[in-house]
Order: C-alpha cells, then sequence, then structure tokens
C-alpha cells in the first residue's frame, strides 16, 4: 500500500486553485491546479494520474512541490524549453537593415542576414520575426 499524499487546503487555497483552473495563463498551470485539487478530494494519485493525463510520478511530484512552495511553485519556472535563435535585442536593426535593402526580396534579405551574423534560421523563423517587427519597418 503506497503513502498518502493528500493536501490540506484552507479555503482561500482552494479559491486560489479554482481561480487557476478557469484562468490561468498557461495549459499546464491549470493542469497542475486540478492535480492538487483531485488530490486534496481525496484521490489518489494514479486517479489523478488517469483524469488529468499525467503519471501518478507528475502527480506526485507537483503535490509535493505545492505543499512545499505554494500555488506559486506551479508555475513553469522561466528559462524552459529552447531558446529563441532571432532576438529582439540584439538582431533588430541587422534585420531591419537586411529588408529596406531588399524590401521586395524576402529570402535575398534572410540569406544577407544569414551572411552578416553567422546565424541560420527557416525562412517560417524569419517571417515570423517580421512580424514582430513590423511596426519598425513601415518607417
Amino acid at each position: 500500500m503506497s503513502r498518502v499524499n493528500t493536501p490540506l487546503l484552507s479555503e482561500s487555497e482552494k479559491s486560489a486553485l479554482e481561480q487557476g483552473v478557469r484562468t490561468g495563463k498557461t495549459p499546464c498551470f491549470r493542469a497542475r491546479c486540478e492535480v492538487i485539487l483531485l488530490k486534496a478530494i481525496g484521490l489518489t494519485s494514479e486517479q489523478v494520474a488517469k483524469f488529468t493525463a499525467m503519471t501518478y510520478v507528475s502527480v506526485n511530484g507537483w503535490t509535493k512541490r505545492y505543499k512545499e512552495e505554494g500555488i506559486e511553485e506551479l508555475q513553469t519556472k522561466t528559462g524552459r524549453g529552447r531558446k529563441a535563435v532571432v532576438s529582439v535585442v540584439e538582431d533588430k536593426e541587422s534585420v531591419l537593415q537586411a529588408i529596406k535593402a531588399n524590401r521586395q526580396r524576402i529570402e535575398t534579405a534572410k540569406a544577407e542576414w544569414e551572411q552578416e551574423t553567422n546565424k541560420s534560421v527557416s525562412l517560417s523563423t524569419f517571417k515570423s520575426f517580421l512580424k514582430v517587427l513590423t511596426d519598425d519597418i513601415s518607417e
């Protein structure tokens, strides 16, 4: 028989988690809030895992993190995931110069920018970055 890992929630904690399930910014955060609520009503980790499409190990991990640190620990920490190849801070000016030199030829502008910066990106990534810079290109 496994150890019971049921968080005891106050009314304010319960309402904060319920609001997190309804209005959380990311699907991951909403699912993690739901995990804690389901564990609090007495479901086993295996039952919660089946309901939320997680493993029971993940359910136990999020429950432990919540008990130690609270609802803030359910947020995804910064620095996770793949880092951007093209940065607004670093590459804005060089991309704008390449586009202004080749307004009607995006592929030529991309190739020119890649040669200048020694970075390589797909055409779709380059176009997506241009959408971020649309206000600056129309100058």
